[in-house]
């Protein structure tokens, strides 16, 4: 059994970033610039974009943080956004989700030049990727992505079975997946709250992705031996043991889970550091794209 050490994995990556950065600017061009919108002060949210920033530092970029109160009007983060997307300085930009409840995601992501859009939420670049063409892979997907190459865990040809079907990570990874890659080639069973059976159709995966928010729900009898596990999962469950009083779980019951595979990855330090460095990738090639030199 090998455990997949995305901490790791993403600190070789910023490293590899952060020395093509270091060449572009010693020939004269700017470092890449992301700049990251934050409504409100919800303490996920807050960390999410603390970390964002640091990764920023590390990789040798620019980052630029816009803040605004909850009681933003969608008007005047709209004129954000477009001030943003005709700034030839910034080269992408995320909007930190959630929002508000009176602010219209969809609406919201939809307003973002899809050049800019390094998280890989507008439609245009959800379209791209899905058709095989270049665009901005979502973070998530794209770490895992990464992890499975760098493993060299086989995918061709594999069954895998994706469990959630959100837009940010069940959709998007599942396409990635069935892509025509390395990897990739697999064959893909999508899992979610109306399936029947998924015990059964999770003991026939070569690779599970569980991507469902609810912790230990991949038990030690789903899962077939020498299968490959990815957690999505980030929950936080209490835990009196912890001064803080809790601890993150993932979806997969990881003590009596991990024996039994190939590949797993932990939580913490599995997935989650993936996906701010699959942001810094966007990044980069946001830059690489700009003519803006």
């Amino acid at each position: 059994m090998t455990i997949i050490d995305g901490k790791k994995t993403a600190s070789e990556i910023k490293q590899e970033i952060a020395a093509e950065v270091a060449e572009m600017v010693s020939r004269g061009e700017r470092a890449p610039h992301l700049c990251a919108i934050l409504v409100g002060h919800d303490g996920g949210s807050e960390t999410y974009v603390a970390n964002k920033v640091k990764a920023c530092g590390e990789c040798g970029f620019r980052s630029t943080l816009v803040r605004f109160e909850d009681t933003v009007s969608q008007d005047e983060l709209l004129a954000k956004i477009k001030e943003l997307n005709e700034d030839p300085e910034v080269d992408g930009f995320i909007v930190q989700l959630p929002l508000p409840k009176h602010i219209d995601e969809q609406a919201v992501i939809h307003s973002i030049d899809p050049s800019k859009d390094v998280d890989g939420f507008h439609p245009i670049n959800v379209g791209r990727v899905s058709v095989g063409l270049p665009g901005f892979l979502p973070a998530t997907p794209a770490g895992i992505m990464q992890l499975l190459k760098r493993y060299g865990v086989e995918t061709r040809g594999k069954h895998a079975v994706v469990l959630g079907r959100s837009n940010i990570v069940g959709k998007p990874m599942a396409t990635l997946l069935m892509q025509k890659a390395n990897p990739g080639n697999c064959t893909v069973t999508v899992c979610h709250s109306a399936t029947p059976n998924i015990k059964e159709i999770c003991r026939q995966a070569d690779i599970i992705v569980a991507a469902l928010g609810q912790p230990g729900f991949v038990t030690e009898d789903m899962v077939k031996p020498g299968a490959t596990i990815i957690d999505v999962g980030t929950t936080r469950v209490p835990d009196a043991t912890r001064q803080r009083g809790w601890r993150l779980s993932g979806d997969v019951d990881y003590a009596n889970v991990a024996e039994k595979c190939s590949f797993i990855t932990p939580v913490p330090g599995g997935v989650g550091p993936m996906t701010i460095c699959s942001l810094m990738i966007n990044t980069l090639q946001a830059r690489k794209n700009n003519p803006y030199r």
